[in-house]
């Protein structure tokens, strides 16, 4: 992986069952010049071939508005190719599900990976299949080399980079702000003064989706690039310093400033565990001026989740960014799900021209809850003024940037949903006073999956 200045993304997994078939209709595919599609609705800027009748399965972990949008794309493009195209929503531990479907003799024929770790694994183990020339020729028009770079491993490019995510993001009922006289916070100093100030107002300050591992990383992340900088964080990615090293010690006591206040989060510890991500979005934003909670903390996609409120982004729902922790910079951290090849056919490749295209992007991006590492995408495809400069802030970073830290690890530590790093802090969570028994946890599980590779 590419190791450049400091900005991550991560990664949205959401634990989902079921199928849903969406066949190709339209035109018959083939290549096409330049033009509309859909009556209008999509310009084309990429040729694909023609693919009548070929079948195509696409697993992902998108469930819900998200399934809904990237259904949007695979019909788009099964009318363009005439290719009949499924989507299979998965568990969280993707590997696990595709080396099943390996093992049976059916795998599936693209996978959005949600973590950079499991692509390079996925090359080992001899599952994934080059992206392919057009693939390429599409990246190289619309990718940054440090995009480029988190898709390749040794020389060649697997990976297509179609979604990424700021995940230093605070969401807040402005409303309830509003009555509590609260401004948004700069530094995590000025974050608990805040929280406090809206308690006393009458309103729990900050929801949690705990129930969700994969947020308590995020929290972790942002407060440990902050606190520690991020050449400890690139070491702690690769485990070059153990989870026992003081710097955790430091993070994770910084947390139980929060956690450990029981009053300050929606339903105390044990509600927060049983608060999955969706949830913990659509309860700060319903109810008006007297919702569960008063904020949110995750990335630009929260806003797909607001979207099934009544509350308006921009309006009622506002966004600043994960306050500096203890003098640090304010930390970005980021993700991405990757689009790889599990096939060796001209379908799937053609699938990954086309998530590498404009095209592709444009469609999610006016759904909501989506930006695009493509910076030929035109800003005014995204739906409204804060997710345009959400995205245009991603793209102006250029290389610049990290990829969230759970998503770099083994799979078995840093992306199993009740093992490692999720279930350590969610115990944590549970009880932040135990911030050593938390590392000693955390080093044990994570010496285990290094020493795996799995």
């Amino acid at each position: 992986m590419r190791t450049t200045p400091r900005k991550r993304r991560t990664v949205v997994a959401l634990a989902a069952a079921g199928a849903l078939a969406l066949a190709g209709c339209g035109d018959g595919g083939g290549p096409r010049p330049d033009g509309d599609a859909n009556g209008g609705s999509t310009a084309r800027t990429v040729r694909l071939p023609k693919l009548d009748g070929q079948r195509l399965q696409v697993v992902g972990v998108w469930t819900g508005p998200e399934q809904k949008a990237f259904t949007k794309v695979l019909e788009e493009f099964g009318k363009r190719t005439g290719a009949n195209v499924s989507y299979v929503p998965t568990q969280d531990a993707m590997l696990n599900y595709i080396g099943t479907k390996i093992a049976g003799g059916s795998p599936p024929d693209v996978a959005m990976l949600q973590q950079v770790g499991a692509l390079q694994q996925a090359v080992e183990r001899k599952w994934a299949k080059p992206a392919g020339a057009e693939a390429e020729a599409q990246l190289a028009k619309n990718y940054s080399e440090g995009w480029r770079d988190l898709g390749a491993v040794d020389g060649t490019q697997y990976g297509v980079y179609f979604k990424a995510a700021n995940k230093s993001l605070v969401w807040y009922n402005a409303a309830v702000f509003d009555n509590a006289g609260a401004s948004e916070p700069k530094t995590w100093k000025e974050l608990l003064a805040t929280a406090e100030t809206i308690s006393a107002s009458g309103v729990t300050p900050v929801s949690v989706g705990g129930a969700d591992g994969w947020t308590l990383t995020d929290w972790f992340e942002n407060v440990y690039l902050s606190q520690a900088g991020p050449e400890k964080y690139d070491r702690l990615a690769k485990h070059r310093i153990k989870w026992t090293d003081p710097s955790v010690t430091r993070a994770l006591t910084t947390l139980a400033g929060l956690f450990g206040k029981p009053e300050l989060i929606a339903g105390g510890a044990a509600g927060a565990l049983q608060t999955e991500f969706p949830a913990s979005v659509t309860q700060t934003f319903t109810g008006g001026d007297q919702p569960k909670a008063a904020m949110v903390f995750e990335g630009d996609f929260v806003s797909i989740n607001i979207a099934q409120t009544e509350a308006e982004v921009g309006t009622d729902a506002k966004v600043f960014p994960f306050p500096a922790v203890d003098g640090g910079e304010p930390p970005v951290v980021t993700g991405g799900d990757v689009a790889v090849a599990l096939t060796d056919r001209p379908a799937s490749r053609a699938l990954l021209t086309f998530l590498a295209s404009p095209d592709a992007a444009a469609i999610w991006a006016a759904e909501g809850g989506f930006v695009s590492p493509n910076k030929s995408l035109d800003p005014a495809a995204y739906p409204n003024d804060v997710q345009r400069g959400i995205a245009k802030a991603l793209i102006a970073a250029g290389d610049g940037f990290r990829f969230d830290m759970s998503d770099q690890m083994p799979q078995s530590f840093g992306g199993t949903p009740g093992k490692g790093e999720w279930k350590a802090l969610q115990d944590f969570l549970k009880n932040p006073k135990d911030v050593a028994g938390t590392q000693a946890r955390l080093e044990a599980d994570a010496a285990k999956a290094y020493r795996s590779g799995s």
